[in-house]
């Protein structure tokens, strides 16, 4: 029996020096009776801090760490932090999640507390990567249509080749055109816009491609066109799908010879741009009905990226809520922590046919009305109630509603609750019921 006691107590002392997480134990006194390795590495306590009193010991070192042991001392109860950034001066700003339990003896009587602190370092490495994949360049979402522009966009930034980028209005074209200028060899040459849609024919002409003085009446002077200006960089025609049939062609022939002449002038011009263009319209469509010509539709459509409607990337929408607030928060100096189970509801449930950009401006409507710490159903715009059959919604507790929550507090918990109007600990019976998992797809 004796043999199997000190077998028992050498696998535990084993055990105790190979586990990662810091351990400490103290008695009912608060004194140190045992640390481990890690507790040296994590906290820099030492083997001669054995005996003495923990709370002397973790002076200047925020508190947390006593305040945690002398309560389970005091209670008999454990304690749980999570996620806390450690004020020790040798480890400022080290994210930890700290754990203490009764200590029990060898007849089961109350012998003091263990202090269990973990080491979240890496976890939170890995977390501030996958924010960084959440927001590329100036995307947000993590929905793994948008991996895909984003993993496509990487592709095409060093290559010279003319992108398409189709999609509804709100998603983000003009982002796309941005990403592959901005992360590509040209981001140091110039990016030019141009929405085709908002200018008639002859001035889109002249905008595109500049005039000679004299070339029409008012034109008093040369004017060097966007072509021009590009020139070395890239230009980004928007509403492509809008310019005429002899726009089309003027523009067949810059992508094909990579030259121009401007309005009024015979002398070629030659320029070294990459063509990024994008439209909402279908525009495979408008070439079977001969209202857009072949040829050019294919030298346009080297490359394409294909932007998700909102609606197909419905996951996204927390985080979504969640930049955006942010951002208004800033914009308003106000401190909106999240958006009501009700709203949320209705989020996750409305079509936005005006996309992420519909998204943005409802939130900065509700945020300009807000003057609490939560956006609710009065802060919407007035008609938007009117969209939705409420009714038909899922209750603001199911597993929608609590995952929607968890994504806007950065799974806070305690957070997430009081933005669903529940309990702690109903938060985590529904986390459990719902097999909730934070690395959830």
């Amino acid at each position: 029996m004796n043999m199997n006691r000190r077998t028992c107590r050498l696998n535990l002392e084993a055990i105790f020096r190979s586990v990662k997480d810091a351990i400490i134990t103290v008695d009912k006194e608060c004194s140190v009776i045992e640390l481990n390795q890690a507790a040296k590495n994590i906290c820099h306590y030492s083997q001669d801090d054995i005996g003495k009193d923990f709370r002397t010991l973790s002076e200047g070192r925020g508190g947390k760490c006593v305040e945690a042991i002398v309560k389970t001392i005091e209670q008999g109860k454990p304690v749980e932090l999570y996620r806390l950034e450690c004020k020790c001066q040798h480890r400022l700003g080290q994210v930890v999640t700290l754990t203490t339990a009764p200590l029990l003896d060898d007849q089961d009587k109350f012998a003091g507390a263990v202090l269990v602190i973990r080491d979240e370092a890496r976890l939170a490495t890995l977390e501030r990567a996958l924010e960084d994949r959440r927001q590329f360049h100036n995307f947000v979402g993590k929905n793994h249509k948008m991996q895909n522009i984003y993993s496509l966009i990487e592709e095409l930034a060093d290559v010279q080749t003319t992108v398409l980028i189709q999609g509804e209005s709100g998603t983000g074209k003009e982002l796309v055109a941005e990403a592959l200028h901005y992360r590509g060899s040209r981001r140091d040459k110039p990016l030019v816009k141009v929405n085709c849609a908002a200018l008639p024919d002859n001035l889109l002409e002249t905008e595109l491609f500049g005039h000679v003085r004299g070339a029409f009446t008012g034109a008093i002077s040369d004017k060097i066109g966007r072509f021009q200006r590009a020139d070395g960089g890239t230009i980004f025609l928007d509403e492509i799908g809008d310019i005429s049939p002899r726009m089309q062609l003027r523009l067949l022939r810059v992508l094909q010879e990579r030259e121009f002449e401007r309005v009024g002038d015979t002398t070629p011009i030659n320029v070294d741009v990459r063509v990024v263009a994008a439209t909402n319209q279908n525009l495979l469509e408008k070439v079977r009905r001969g209202e857009f010509r072949e040829d050019l539709y294919y030298r346009l459509k080297v490359m394409e990226a294909v932007l998700p409607a909102l609606r197909e990337r419905r996951d996204d929408i927390p985080i979504l809520a969640n930049h955006f607030l942010r951002k208004f928060n800033a914009q308003f100096k106000k401190n909106i922590e999240g958006i009501s189970a009700d709203v949320q509801t209705i989020f996750m449930e409305h079509t936005w046919p005006g996309n992420v950009r519909e998204l943005g401006h409802t939130l900065e409507h509700a945020a300009i009305l807000c003057h609490q710490n939560t956006i609710t159903m009065g802060h919407l715009p007035g008609n938007f109630g009117e969209l939705l059959d409420i009714k038909s919604l899922p209750q603001p507790g199911g597993r929608q509603a609590v995952l929607s929550a968890l994504e806007q507090t950065a799974w806070n918990k305690a957070r997430a609750a009081r933005l669903l109007g529940i309990s702690r600990r109903t938060i985590y019976r529904k986390i459990e019921q719902f097999s909730i998992a934070e690395n959830h797809a």
